[in-house]
């Protein structure tokens, strides 16, 4: 099954829903930074929230950035997402190993621990609109339903999840984001609050070969589901040696004379596919005209 989101709507309108499919992205991620399996289920959150946050925004050219900052041995993840379904990240200590939490599972919250959620969308304006929340779990899907209360003032309840398999490539990863509108019945809420409840987690369904638009009739069961569209997504880098190459030609002129006084080949890779640019000296010496 290619990754790919559904959105849909429910309950007359009353609530808003996506669901996601991301084993591939998170592999690709995976592959790409050489992951712990704890590393790989927490970035592999964010990348699945990321993805569908991003196809939330309406401009072609809008884009969306998620932080988080923690205390834990991972310190930190950054994921940006667009509105076309594109998405990519990193975290800040890919290789972190931790034992399994108290209920046997991979510890997320113990590698990344409390801090501070950032929520950046940058939509083509003055300035990009940004909020912040404080980590309460470190679980990721909590803290994001808890930023989406405080910070945005929607009620929302955000699933996520990523199995490993026992060679620590991805078995299967996705998740929900479930929002409620201001006008929004108590009785459907009652109705939203009992499925939520009784629900198994996200990789439990998606492991049994569940499609988004099951786990979303999971959680909004008898809710009128009506399923808006479909969207493919992927991890997508947009780096290249051009941006790579005005990145370099940033640095002062002490750090390039530095650089050409060392006289050795510079590789500088790119934070959110791990690629490999290499460049030589005189390489170096052309972009900053010297001769």
């Amino acid at each position: 099954m290619s990754d790919y989101i559904v959105r849909a709507m429910a309950g007359g309108e009353q609530i808003r829903a996506l669901a996601i499919t991301s084993r591939d992205i998170v592999e690709t991620a995976r592959k790409n930074h050489n992951t712990s399996p704890v590393v790989t289920a927490a970035l592999g959150r964010m990348l699945s929230a990321g993805a569908m946050m991003g196809v939330m925004m309406k401009g072609e050219n809008d884009l969306l950035t998620l932080q988080i900052q923690g205390s834990g041995p991972m310190k930190g993840i950054t994921v940006t997402a667009d509105s076309q379904g594109n998405v990519k990240g990193f975290a800040n200590v890919p290789d972190v190993m931790l034992p399994p939490n108290k209920e046997g599972k991979l510890d997320v919250g113990g590698a990344i621990d409390l801090g501070i959620l950032r929520v950046i969308r940058d939509m083509g304006l003055k300035e990009p609109y940004v909020g912040t929340c404080e980590l309460k779990t470190g679980e990721i899907a909590e803290d994001l339903t808890y930023y989406f209360a405080t910070s945005e003032q929607i009620p929302s309840s955000v699933g996520l999840g990523v199995l490993m398999n026992k060679d620590n490539t991805v078995a299967c990863a996705g998740g929900f984001i479930i929002q409620l509108m201001p006008f929004a019945e108590d009785k459907t809420v009652d109705v939203l609050e009992e499925n939520i409840r009784n629900m198994r987690s996200v990789t439990d369904y998606l492991s049994e070969g569940k499609s988004p638009e099951d786990i979303l009739g999971v959680v909004l069961n008898g809710l009128d589901v009506e399923i808006i569209d479909r969207v493919d997504t992927r991890f997508k880098c947009d780096c290249s040696v051009e941006r790579i190459e005005r990145s370099l030609c940033s640095l002062s002129m002490d750090d390039i004379n530095s650089i050409i006084a060392d006289d050795k080949p510079v590789e500088v890779k790119c934070q959110f596919c791990n690629k490999a640019y290499n460049f030589s000296i005189d390489d170096i010496k052309k972009m900053r005209g010297i001769s």
